[in-house]
């Protein structure tokens, strides 16, 4: 755990399009609606079909108790009052007090893959559950699609800063619904998320089987293999965060209707359940994780933003923005006197550094060990004006220089 990244904080997923100005609330047109997935959604999101003229139209009512309204979907586009029909429909969804239509017109809005989770918590005075409960959900089910993001990036048992800052923002589009009574819903748009829904659902499975396999012979070998499917330390966090103080933990993942389903994935499974039974096995597989993730050889190339060292000599510490050659965004290098002394010259003119070693695990990815071949790097005008832009918006830049240049800045 003394491991874990804290510097950089889980970017938030988009709220519920409900409650943003980014949906307006309105019904789509019935000329973009496929009668067929409103069916299949209204289907999916436990409506019952109650009659009506075979072949041409089904009546359809919400779940829970009473009747409450009911609506006529036209099987197909065949008929005349096809259109009609779909948008009385869409118009009654919407003024709705059923949770579940106004999740259904998100998903004709926007397709989406959608995935849920639920916990179960003991009950508080009254059937009342703590606020707390359902902040831990959404925490939990964020980390979870974080490390689906990241592992369509990479194979890895530990990703640390590796990736995080694609993977975070491949989690912009993802709409987010209300955690209530213990349920939460995430919409992944199929146009450019449907590989997220997708390891996702297989690195769950694989996790299940692993835990399955541990606790069945007591070996953790499984767990090697299921890095392939996605199972990586940073899922195992997340399963642990949604398990801890529950009674047990559901994720399913449901295909859009109107995407169909992906290759190598089943129509439809049942949810994979986690229970507090599990967390001793999860925890040791993300330890193990952690601790033989190795060490990768990497050539950098970055700019300096900070540099220190105790003395006017010796070596010091030098911490660069990476420009390219590994996928995280910083990392601390510690080099001798003389490759102190290039790094220092080149921030001063301006020019980035290029530099050898090995990208240490340990730390999250962040240090660099056995640094060596500490070069400036030439780069045209134009980028040399902004990166020294850059560095002189940053506070206290004279004292910054001196430090780099160890009191000898006149040399």
């Amino acid at each position: 755990m003394t491991h874990r990244p804290t510097e950089e904080p889980l970017r938030q997923v988009r709220p519920h399009p409900v409650d943003t100005t980014g949906w307006n609330g309105r019904p789509p047109a019935p000329v973009d609606v496929d009668p067929a997935v409103l069916s299949a959604l209204l289907r999916r999101h436990g409506w019952q079909r109650r009659g009506g003229a075979p072949g041409r139209y089904g009546r359809w009512t919400p779940p829970g108790p009473g009747v409450g309204t009911s609506l006529l979907v036209p099987e197909s586009r065949a008929f005349p009052d096809s259109d009609d029909l779909l948008g009385e429909a869409l118009l009654a969804l919407s003024r709705s007090g059923s949770p579940s239509a106004r999740e259904i017109l998100v998903s004709l809005a926007v397709p989406s893959d959608e995935i849920r989770w639920w916990h179960d918590v003991p009950a508080g005075p009254a059937g009342a559950a703590p606020w707390t409960v359902e902040d831990r959900l959404r925490t939990a089910a964020r980390r979870m699609l974080l490390a689906a993001a990241l592992a369509t990036r990479a194979r890895a048992g530990y990703h640390g800063a590796r990736h995080r800052r694609s993977a975070a923002a491949s989690l912009d589009n993802v709409l987010v619904g209300s955690a209530t009574d213990g349920r939460l819903t995430a919409f992944v748009p199929v146009d450019g998320g449907r590989p997220l829904a997708v390891r996702l659902h297989q690195a769950l499975y694989a996790a299940r089987e692993a835990i399955d396999y541990q606790r069945a012979t007591g070996g953790m070998d499984a767990f090697d293999a299921a890095v392939e499917a996605g199972v990586c330390h940073e899922l195992t966090e997340a399963l642990v965060a949604l398990v801890r103080g529950t009674e047990g933990a559901r994720i399913a993942v449901e295909w859009a209707p109107a995407a169909g389903v992906p290759e190598g994935c089943a129509p439809s499974a049942e949810p994979v359940e986690f229970s507090p039974g599990d967390l001793p096995v999860l925890r040791e597989a993300g330890a193990r994780y952690l601790r033989e993730e190795p060490a990768v050889p990497v050539r950098i190339t970055g700019a300096v933003v900070r540099m220190r060292r105790s003395g006017p000599r010796g070596e010091g510490t030098v911490r660069l923005r990476v420009l390219a050659g590994a996928d995280v965004p910083n990392v601390r290098i510690t080099l001798d006197e003389e490759a102190y002394r290039i790094a220092g010259h080149a921030h001063l003119v301006g020019l980035p550094v290029r530099v050898q070693g090995r990208l240490e695990s340990r730390g999250g990815f962040r240090r660099l060990t056995g640094a060596h071949g500490v070069v400036p790097v030439q780069v045209d005008d134009a980028e040399r004006d902004r990166l020294m832009k850059a560095l002189q918006e940053n506070a206290g830049m004279a004292a910054f220089f001196e430090e780099a240049c160890g009191g000898d800045c006149g040399d």
